[in-house]
């Protein structure tokens, strides 16, 4: 606490190294120091509680999304990157370019997709049970949704490669402009051209989700640049997310054998290990808003045009929410966790990333006995994401 600036204030700075290494700690000083704090290293506030974060997530009007979802206030600065026309917009515009993204990747395209999905989740299971030993993060978290997902989108195959560094440059910026973000936009070459290519008509499969964006285009639903600009939003945020929330799952999976054990007796589990997971360690941890007004926040004053921090994962394991919080329990009933977020910008695409993990990870309990470390897990550090660059494991077959 810094009781001379008059509100409650955090200086440890939460995107360094240090921080990054030790989120859970970051995440209870924000949530416990103060309803709401003042992140000094970053002059933004923040706030870790369940009830504030859902309430800011509802009230767009107050907390508005067009100033940038990310520590940078573009309303002051220039982002490096064209808006978003979802997750950087508010109603009125907003709302019929949720509605069609919403149609687009809405139950009937889980539907359709999903015993591809299953098909694709078997086999990879049974070759990497064939091998024996590999990386659950690279090879099966992050492989699996590397192939059905830009599959189902419409993409070509050539060029994908572009794909994770043009995500971990979108993500790392979402910080401050620290190294990380000075090595994501090393590693990014020409992965925003590559982006640019791909979001277009011509350049996506006819019978693909993309496709159906454009279509609503057509329609006059939406304009041609605004059916682009949502397909580059599946490209920027639909990809290190899936990967970092299945990876981390098989992570607590692991860790948790009698929590496996329960997977295993019953796969139809999947879906519901995957809500815990995403609350016990939420792979996209925080989001931002900004202050349209003035405006109290239980009992703290914020001025107009103020950046307020989402501590997401830090409200999924907000004391005053959750029993026994810091337990992973598949059979919790984990509805209400906030790693979608809520309201009018709640993830619009939750469904697929839910089909996805329902599918690898059933498939996974279904053939997989025991899964054992053979090495120490390696987090990713990122400014915006919590994940895992390598998790070594050795598969015994059921």
């Amino acid at each position: 606490m810094a009781p001379a600036t008059g509100r409650p204030t955090v200086d440890v700075d939460p995107f360094t190294r240090e921080s990054l290494a030790d989120p859970l700690r970051i995440d209870a000083l924000v949530r416990e120091t103060a309803p709401v704090v003042w992140l000094s290293a970053h002059q933004v506030w923040a706030t870790g509680r369940h009830d504030l974060v859902e309430r800011v997530f509802r009230d767009w009007g107050t907390f508005t999304s067009t100033a940038g979802t990310g520590v940078t206030n573009t309303r002051r600065a220039e982002n490096w990157r064209e808006p978003s026309v979802l997750l950087e917009a508010d109603p009125p515009e907003h709302t019929p370019r949720r509605a069609v993204m919403t149609r687009a990747l809405g139950p009937a395209a889980v539907r359709r997709l999903r015993a591809g999905f299953a098909a694709t989740a078997d086999a990879l299971v049974d070759e990497l049970l064939e091998r024996g030993e590999f990386d659950a993060a690279t090879d099966l978290a992050q492989a699996y949704p590397l192939t059905v997902l830009p599959d189902a989108v419409g993409f070509v195959p050539e060029g994908r490669r572009h794909l994770l560094p043009y995500s971990n440059l979108n993500f790392q910026a979402m910080g401050p402009r620290n190294e990380l973000y000075d090595e994501a936009v090393e590693l990014a070459g020409d992965s925003p051209a590559y982006v640019a290519w791909q979001m277009r008509r011509e350049a996506l499969r006819p019978d693909g989700l993309g496709a159906d964006i454009f279509a609503a285009a057509d329609a006059g639903e939406i304009t041609e640049h605004e059916a682009a600009m949502m397909v580059r939003s599946i490209l920027s945020a639909g990809v290190d997310t899936t990967i970092f929330g299945i990876g981390l799952t098989i992570r607590s999976l692991i860790e948790n054998p009698d929590q496996w054990q329960l997977l295993r007796q019953d796969p139809s589990l999947a879906r519901f290990a995957f809500d815990e997971s995403l609350r016990y360690t939420a792979p996209s941890p925080i989001i931002g808003r900004t202050t349209n007004v003035p405006v109290e926040l239980d009992g703290i004053q914020l001025g107009a045009d103020e950046k307020v921090l989402l501590f997401l994962g830090a409200a999924n394991r907000d004391p005053r929410r959750w029993e026994d919080p810091d337990e992973f329990r598949i059979t919790r009933r984990a509805a209400g966790h906030l790693a979608f977020g809520t309201g009018v910008h709640g993830c619009v695409g939750h469904l697929i990333a839910r089909m996805e993990a329902e599918c690898l990870l059933s498939a996974l309990a279904r053939k997989v006995g025991r899964l054992e470390l053979t090495g120490e897990p390696r987090i990713t550090y990122s400014n915006w994401l919590r994940g895992l660059d390598s998790l070594p494991v050795r598969a015994h077959a059921a």
